[in-house]
């Protein structure tokens, strides 16, 4: 049940800390090492950016950290939610945002996460705008390591809606996945690019086809942003659309 959750701002040691080991949860670290600390938290609080807490009842059940950023911007560290609060929590991260002026927000995911590239493309309808190599160098948490840290960073206008459309992959197949199926199509102004059913079991499973597939997704994400492509859209079943801008071949 998420109707009954409230959504708040965080401020007071206590609350901080209880963020930091939500997120130490969410990364399968100790709660000794937490991703962000509650001393970093309380840091970034009082120069001005805004840490939210999702509580069913007392039960802390999501969390998100931004900080305010140049030109009317704001920049979203990390976000946690249970299933059912993500979208309500980065709702809330927008009406702060837009309180503060801002018109924009950015974030990094893993682009081979398709859930997540599907909340952040379709339901909210951010486009993906920068492909970052290895964007943390090794990590050592319970999530992502043994793999290279690739991110897609994500712009989001605040006052945009989300594209709730699938978009149905055709063309000719360029290459093939690491599993032997089809990993691109292209046709006129799109490209399509497959992801793994579940990156995380994988990795866990399998880490060296995990790697396979952060390769060979990589090389099509950066010769198509390099082409002058975006990320706008993600199918239910792990295709990434990649729209081309006005002079994109």
């Amino acid at each position: 049940m998420t109707g009954g959750a409230t959504i708040r701002t965080v401020h007071d040691v206590a609350g901080l800390a209880a963020v930091a080991d939500h997120f130490s949860d969410v990364w399968r670290t100790p709660r000794t090492a937490p991703p962000y600390p509650a001393e970093v938290l309380h840091s970034l609080v009082h120069a001005g950016g805004a840490v939210h807490a999702a509580h069913e009842g007392q039960r802390l059940a999501g969390a998100s950290v931004a900080v305010l950023g140049p030109n009317r911007s704001t920049y979203s560290l990390v976000a946690a939610a249970e299933r059912g609060l993500g979208h309500r929590l980065k709702l809330a991260q927008r009406d702060w945002a837009l309180a503060h002026g801002a018109r924009t927000m950015r974030w990094t995911f893993d682009p081979l996460v398709g859930r997540n590239a599907r909340f952040n493309l379709v339901k909210l309808g951010a486009v993906g705008t920068e492909y970052l190599v290895d964007f943390y160098g090794p990590m050592t948490d319970g999530v992502n390591d043994g793999d290279e840290s690739d991110r897609l960073t994500v712009t989001w206008d605040l006052r945009a809606e989300g594209t709730p459309y699938d978009t149905e992959p055709h063309g000719p197949v360029l290459r093939a996945a690491p599993d032997g199926g089809p990993l691109v199509r292209r046709a006129g102004r799109h490209v399509w690019c497959r992801v793994p059913d579940d990156v995380v079991k994988l990795r866990a499973a399998d880490p060296a086809l995990a790697l396979r597939w952060r390769h060979a997704v990589r090389e099509v994400f950066l010769e198509a942003f390099l082409e002058g492509f975006r990320a706008t859209g993600m199918s239910r079943d792990g295709w990434y659309t990649l729209t081309g801008t006005e002079g994109a071949a």
